[in-house]
């Protein structure tokens, strides 16, 4: 045999491998809300291509690709626990089963990481929070791939409405069509059909009431069955206080913004501030998604090093509130025709820090360049830090915070040297850290802070409202803090 084909076979038992994974990770998933990680990447619904990939992640921790030989034993162990709801990162346990020098099993050693969820300890099943989204533009509808996808498990988040203006003609076809097929984001997972009778879409066995209308002071959502309920506003058009109360009609508890709020509204940006949402607080605001992809890398920074002052300069993708060709526009350049110029724009991202991380003294600046890309954007934020520092210190540190830290599922990092935009659409952080690109000297950062201003921010939203809800199962083996 040759060495190709040593490489090959080995390539083979991997897949194997793999495959018996996915009805293991799928039965924790459904039948004890359990659900599956590899250094906080989901191998929830997953393909066997998919779970290989996802475990090369690990080459960053060490240099060196985890294998599915080294997870599959703690997967295995799983099974025999009598486990509560829960997110368990096989990755972090195989990594920190290396370094245990306690002559522990497996099956001791995960017993032990996954104790808070076990017993005493485990969480009850909870029924699942309904959710409305008001809007269904390219927020709303990236919401509701999420919320479907999450709901599998009969736990979590149901989404049960989406309302929007009656278009006419083939609205309701034209609107899960839309949900179906994205120009950035593909294909959806799974099945959508049209029950027109009813003016409903159902998603993967999830009916969606699509509830026509105006103004949110027509809309009784109990009518509807609907309890309780979380609302998402995608729409942007209203933003302070007394405009999103609006929405506080009967079957509304909450409602969250995916726009920078004003006024009194909390912004919120989770991993940083998520814990600070008071229980009775009705109306918050999940920011922009610039604000998300910068926070938590400043977060980090602040934390260790320190910041002084610092100014970020955002290279965004073109969005809807632009135009195709030149043409009328309220704003002084955002008329000019999107996919063909860098439009010069204003960025309230940096005024929003203050809201989201109080406790930072730094005055932070910005501003922003519209590029002609439909999605994913970057983040260059030049930092003068309070004590001096290198280049490999930094790198270090940032990566290990996004293996590691509470930080993780807001701050990803990339080594690639070849990395270039397309490659981060669909990835579920806030920001990623681009490693190369790092610049440090002295008392000076610069860190180039890649983010999908579409997909990341949406899942960032997604564990807002997941959180306020009291869902949002934890983590095990626990971050270090």
């Amino acid at each position: 045999m040759t060495v190709n084909d040593d490489v090959f076979t080995d390539w083979i038992n991997r897949e194997e491998i793999a495959e018996s994974m996915i009805p293991i990770i799928g039965r924790l998933h459904r039948e004890r809300d359990v659900n599956v990680l590899v250094h906080s990447r989901s191998l929830v619904n997953k393909s066997v291509i998919s779970i290989l990939k996802t475990h090369r992640f690990a080459r960053q921790i060490d240099g060196e690709e985890l294998s599915v030989t080294e997870t599959l034993p703690f997967l295995s162990a799983l099974t025999t626990l009598d486990l509560g709801p829960s997110q368990i990162d096989i990755g972090m346990l195989a990594a920190m089963y290396k370094s245990d020098d306690r002559g522990l099993s497996v099956e001791e050693f995960t017993a032990q990481a996954v104790a808070g969820a076990l017993g005493d300890n485990k969480l009850e099943r909870r029924e699942g929070r309904d959710v409305v989204l008001y809007g269904f533009g390219r927020i709303g509808r990236l919401l509701a791939r999420l919320l479907v996808e999450k709901a599998g498990g009969g736990n979590g988040l149901r989404l049960r409405a989406i309302v929007v203006r009656n278009s006419g003609g083939d609205d309701l076809v034209k609107r899960a069509s839309l949900l179906r097929r994205d120009s950035i984001h593909g294909q959806f997972s799974g099945s959508i059909t049209v029950d027109e009778a009813n003016n409903k879409i159902v998603a993967n066995g999830n009916e969606i009431q699509v509830i026509y209308s105006n103004d949110p002071s027509e809309v009784d959502y109990t009518a509807y069955g609907i309890k309780d309920a979380i609302l998402i506003d995608n729409t942007g058009r209203w933003r302070d206080r007394e405009g999103l109360s609006k929405h506080l009609r009967p079957g509304i508890a909450k409602v969250v913004l995916t726009a920078p709020g004003k006024g009194d509204v909390p912004n919120i940006v989770h991993g940083v501030n998520h814990d600070t949402v008071k229980p009775d607080e009705q109306i918050i605001s999940c920011a922009s998604c610039t604000t998300n992809a910068i926070v938590p890398p400043l977060k980090a920074m602040a934390d260790k090093y320190g910041v002084l002052r610092g100014h970020v300069e955002t290279v965004h993708s073109f969005t809807n509130d632009q135009n195709l060709l030149d043409n009328f526009h309220k704003a002084d350049r955002r008329g000019r025709s999107a996919p063909m110029n860098m439009v010069i724009t204003e960025t309230g991202a940096a005024s929003a820090v203050a809201k989201a991380l109080p406790e930072l003294k730094a005055k932070i600046t910005g501003s922003s360049i519209r590029v002609p890309v439909p999605d994913v954007s970057i983040a260059i934020l030049n930092l003068q830090l309070a004590t001096e520092t290198d280049r490999e210190d930094v790198l270090e540190y940032l990566r290990n915070i996004s293996l590691t830290s509470p930080l993780k599922r807001q701050i990803d990092f990339t080594t690639a040297p070849d990395a270039v935009s397309s490659d981060f659409i669909g990835s579920r952080h806030a920001s990623i850290v681009d490693a190369g690109a790092l610049k440090v000297e002295g008392d000076n950062a610069i860190l180039y802070l890649w983010y999908d201003n579409e997909f990341g921010y949406s899942c960032q939203v997604v564990r807002v409202v997941q959180h306020v809800s009291g869902v949002e199962y934890p983590t095990f083996p626990a971050p270090a803090v």
